[in-house]
């Protein structure tokens, strides 16, 4: 219900449509808004497709020099929210950046060439930067779990080692290399502060500004639903990409034999490596760094204090709700298997991650906005506009949002720690007289513990670095490190968004360190 309620709200706008909105944005930016959103979705799409798989398959195959390193380092990214990567990247490569500044010192004004750094190809570039560590993480552990017998038959059978790869490893790997694009295009589609940063206008953009811009929560609504049928879009390419066909390996836990590569090979395979570790993370974290070293006298006061109080707040809450809530559906859909009510509800619930921040902050006002005139109907004069404010007016709004929005990242680690608690241990306990409750604290629970911890560490950094639902719901005198970063680009001032830029950053690596110690793989 936490999902659908909120969805349904918004659908519900079509039920008497403003036209002369619609007239309005068809006059002026509508073609442009679906334009780029396309081009936002299909460019992403392709460049995390081609820099995800190809670095997942050169680490997981092949021995080269830095290997290792390179091994956890390309999930670096992870930790650097897209809009943060745009500001400190258009620091360093604008036209009045030190490089630019050098470059016309050097050849002059006309003596050489340079990208527009706002661009549409450029803004998809770095949004891939951004966001390939979703399909280098999954298809990574996807070619990994394949085997080296695979391999080996398909060599024997006359393939090279490409094609090896394109018509053994690579169809294999098909529903993760799937299900990576899908996350990397919802965060493109959901994203705020990077295209605002390049002046690129989506869906997003827009309904911001007919909210906060034009005060028209109908226009923002009818937005939010033409932003929904991308996100049905994206889903839909997901699935076809995916396709039905099944794939099985009997070797999952065979040992890999990686391939050496030596001379030019190694050379280029360390090369490239460095290259993307280097644009998506190395630079822009470099920049920052100098930013914030230069305003922390100025900005390093109680009001940055506030900022990262009110952050870790809400993203401390919104953590151990959506925690305690994935917890709880899990032990539903555990011991109601059979019930396809329970399965159903527990799929709905999940369906939040794949919503917008945008989309589901108007559905979200809109949902409490409404409960309060119902209350105003059942206890006339005793709600009013009190209901408004309690229900709309802020931290429960934003805390429902980030429910509905990050139950799903919650709900992954819960879920694996939940399948690997065998039945007949919970049969052991009650067999000796242990009630349900005692049983789930003294041996579920215990059981769990990193997994929860883990759920608890990535909602919390996602909520702290979540820009749109933030923006549109946060109640007033409750700006968060995001907020603060949104403000600063959008006056230009990027060195003073810096400061706030590398604590979410930094706070941003303690669950990504977390997860590679977990994984052995560091």
């Amino acid at each position: 219900m936490v999902v659908i309620v909120p969805l349904g709200v918004i659908l519900s706008a079509w039920i008497t449509p403003a036209w002369e909105v619609w007239h309005h944005l068809a006059d002026t930016v509508l073609l442009e808004l679906v334009m780029n959103t396309l081009i936002l979705l299909f460019g992403v799409t392709a460049w995390v497709l081609l820099l995800g798989v190809g670095l997942a398959w050169l680490t997981a195959i092949y021995s080269f020099p830095g290997r290792r390193f390179f091994d956890w380092a390309l999930l670096l990214p992870l930790a650097m929210p897209a809009y943060v990567l745009a500001f400190a990247m258009l620091g360093f490569l604008d036209y009045a950046s030190p490089l630019q500044l050098w470059l016309t010192k050097r050849f002059g004004n006309n003596g050489y060439w340079f990208p527009d750094p706002r661009s549409p190809g450029m803004v998809v570039f770095l949004f891939s930067l951004s966001l390939y560590p979703y399909v280098y993480m999954l298809a990574r552990t996807a070619f990994l779990g394949q085997g080296q017998r695979m391999l080996e038959a398909s060599r024997m059978l006359g393939r090279s080692p490409w094609g090896a790869f394109f018509h053994a490893a690579l169809p294999m790997a098909r529903p993760a290399i799937a299900a990576g694009c899908a996350l990397a295009a919802m965060e493109a589609l959901a994203d705020f502060g990077a295209v605002s940063v390049f002046g690129f206008n989506t869906f997003t953009t827009a309904i911001y500004k007919a909210w906060f811009g034009l005060f028209n929560l109908s226009a923002a609504t009818q937005l939010a639903s033409l932003l929904l049928l991308f996100v049905i879009v994206a889903l839909s390419i997901e699935r076809r990409m995916r396709g039905r066909a099944k794939y099985f390996s009997n070797d999952a836990h065979a040992r890999m034999e990686l391939i050496p590569l030596h001379g030019v090979h190694a050379l280029l395979a360390c090369g490239v490596s460095t290259l993307v570790l280097l644009l998506a993370f190395g630079l822009p974290m470099g920049q920052l760094l100098i930013w914030a070293w230069h305003q922390m006298a100025t900005d390093l006061d109680g009001r940055f204090r506030d900022l990262v109080i009110h952050t870790v707040l809400l993203g401390g809450f919104a953590a151990l709700l959506s925690t305690l809530l994935a917890f709880l559906l899990g032990l539903a859909r555990k011991r109601h298997a059979g019930d396809r009510v329970t399965r159903l509800a527990a799929h709905l619930a999940t369906l939040g991650y794949a919503l917008p921040g945008s989309l589901l902050a108007v559905g979200v006002m809109l949902t409490l906005v409404w409960l309060s005139k119902w209350l105003d109907l059942v206890w006339p004069g005793g709600w009013g506009a009190n209901g408004v404010n309690l229900f709309g007016g802020g931290i429960l709004a934003l805390l429902f949002a980030y429910l509905v929005r990050f139950l799903a990242v919650a709900n992954g680690p819960v879920e694996s720690g939940l399948e690997t608690i065998r039945p007949s241990l919970m049969e052991a306990a009650r067999s000796l007289g242990s009630s349900s409750m005692a049983a789930i604290w003294r041996i579920e629970f215990p059981i769990l513990r990193p997994g929860l911890l883990t759920a608890i560490l990535l909602v919390m950094v996602e909520v702290m670095k979540e820009m749109p639902a933030t923006l549109l719901l946060r109640p007033f005198g409750w700006d968060t490190l995001a907020v603060r970063i949104h403000e600063m680009t959008s006056e230009g001032e990027w060195e003073r968004a810096a400061l706030p830029a590398v604590t979410l950053v930094l706070t941003g690596l303690l669950p990504l360190f977390w997860l590679v110690r977990r994984s052995g793989k560091h």
